[in-house]
């Protein structure tokens, strides 16, 4: 658009129509997650493996599944947080380099401790990742596509894990040996990463950023006006960086503290249900095909049939209908139909060893999964909080989510060797429910401003009222007959 430079920096950006800089600031963040996505879940597939060749126990493959998750609750803590500070620019190829690095040297361990030590460096990046991209892109969309830009990012997640099954096939048709292929498998989610850095050299500081946190609203407009190629064009806010939150501040604030459990527990209790069963996928789908020596090929196009046809329409339909049905209802909708689909595969009794029925209940759990809570809790973490706390609060959020993947990832094989795969899956039940409840604690935020949301222009007010006040107190006081 042509935009009049009366404009503040704010509304230029939360009335922009859809531009060539939103598309380009989507694949910019949109490739750290696919990277991610391949990352997190091609190492079922290779702990698989790599079980059969170092005879490994349920306990030592489940901690190859789960370390970079838990590395993953620790990166999102630190670089979230950091990215508040010192901003997102700084660190944006720092946790894009961090996987690549724990990428390529996981395919050259030698053992077992080797591998663990490569996988949470990649982690780290991992969890990095995930504040970073989130709050760039809520920052950078405008308010009536905010849901569906901010879940495009997300969505690259399907395509990275449909890259990782398609990989796995593909390297194990060839007929190279086992350690190879896990190798390999390992070693290629160094290429996107690398493509990652790239792109993200060139995406410059957010703007919200620079005008409310920094202080620097010329800079903000001039970054803005050259991203967008001159489409949107605005003036900074003389009262720019005045309402920043302190953390402290952002911890005692009730309303705040009270979203910030919405959007941590949320994610929490899904991510130990979903990356329990999505990282043990292979392991599901083996136990219901039964007795006998199943290729991995096999469980593989299982597994690869059951995401496509049911996960990645999921993953899409949310981006589309997000900003319409709204992300509280959506994620509500989704936890519900996720106990529902785990419920009856605990309760209908020999359904996990009947394969078209169960493969059709697990397809539903998935598909309610991404039209609902795996895309809203990522969304809805990073439209509710103030500017200055935003990445910070993100962070806290995925980390805790990485938190219960962790949790979820561990002791999926242990409970599901002890206890059976349907009640693995009853426990997952409970755990959506629980979050369906813990949606309650937040705001709907569909269609509002970052700004409107958050309440941070209160902030702003406040603190100018308290500088006038001052300056009026200090203008009023009468001479000092000494001086």
């Amino acid at each position: 658009m042509t935009a009049n430079r009366s404009v503040s920096i704010t509304d230029a950006l939360n009335e922009a129509p859809l531009s060539r800089f939103h598309t380009r600031a989507v694949v910019t963040a949109g490739m750290g997650f696919f990277t991610d996505a391949y990352d997190l879940f091609i190492v079922g597939t290779a702990s698989t493996l790599i079980a059969a060749r170092w005879h490994l126990s349920a306990s030592a493959t489940g901690l190859i599944n789960s370390t970079s998750l838990i590395a993953a609750f620790l990166g999102a803590l630190a670089f979230g947080r950091i990215a508040d500070i010192v901003g997102r620019k700084r660190i944006y190829g720092l946790e894009a380099t961090l996987m690549a690095v724990g990428a390529l040297a996981s395919a050259f361990a030698p053992n077992l401790l080797w591998l663990i030590v490569f996988r949470f460096i990649m982690g780290i990046g991992v969890g990095g990742d995930y504040p970073v991209s989130a709050v760039l892109m809520s920052e950078y969309a405008n308010r009536r596509n905010r849901g569906r830009l901010v879940g495009l990012v997300f969505s690259m997640q399907a395509l990275g894990t449909v890259a990782g099954y398609v990989a796995g096939l593909a390297l194990l048709s060839t007929g190279m040996s086992n350690d190879l292929v896990w190798r390999l498998l390992l070693g290629l989610g160094a290429v996107p990463a690398a493509a990652v850095i790239y792109l993200r050299r060139r995406m410059p500081e957010s703007p919200r950023f620079l005008e409310r946190v920094k202080g620097h609203p010329d800079q903000a407009a001039s970054s803005l006006a050259t991203y967008s190629d001159g489409d949107v064009v605005a003036v900074g806010d003389p009262l720019a960086g005045l309402g920043k939150i302190s953390f402290g501040a952002f911890l005692r604030n009730r309303r705040y503290l009270l979203t910030l459990i919405g959007t941590a527990g949320t994610w929490f209790v899904f991510d130990y249900a979903y990356y329990g069963n999505a990282v043990s996928a292979p392991l599901i789908v083996k136990s219901v095909l039964g007795a006998g020596n199943h290729p991995l090929t096999q469980v593989l196009a299982f597994n690869l049939i059951v995401f496509t046809v049911a996960a990645v329409p999921g993953y899409y339909l949310a981006v589309a209908f997000m900003d319409r049905i709204g992300r509280r209802r959506l994620q509500i909708l989704g936890f519900v139909c996720m106990a529902l689909a785990f419920g009856l595969i605990g309760v209908i009794p020999g359904i996990t060893a009947a394969v078209a029925p169960f493969l059709v209940l697990f397809g539903i759990s998935f598909f309610f999964a991404e039209f609902g809570p795996n895309t809203t809790t990522f969304v809805l973490s990073a439209e509710s909080f103030p500017t200055s706390v935003r990445a910070t609060a993100q962070g806290i959020s995925a980390g805790v989510a990485k938190l219960g993947a962790f949790i979820g990832v561990f002791l999926f094989p242990i409970i599901q060797n002890s206890l059976g795969t349907a009640r693995a899956l009853e426990l997952s039940a409970g755990f959506s429910l629980v979050g369906a409840l813990l949606t309650l604690l937040i705001p709907e935020t569909a269609q509002r401003s970052l700004e409107d949301i958050s309440g941070e222009d209160s902030f702003v007010v406040a603190e100018a009222e308290r500088i006038i006040a001052q300056a009026n107190l200090w203008t009023s006081e009468p001479p000092n007959d000494d001086n």
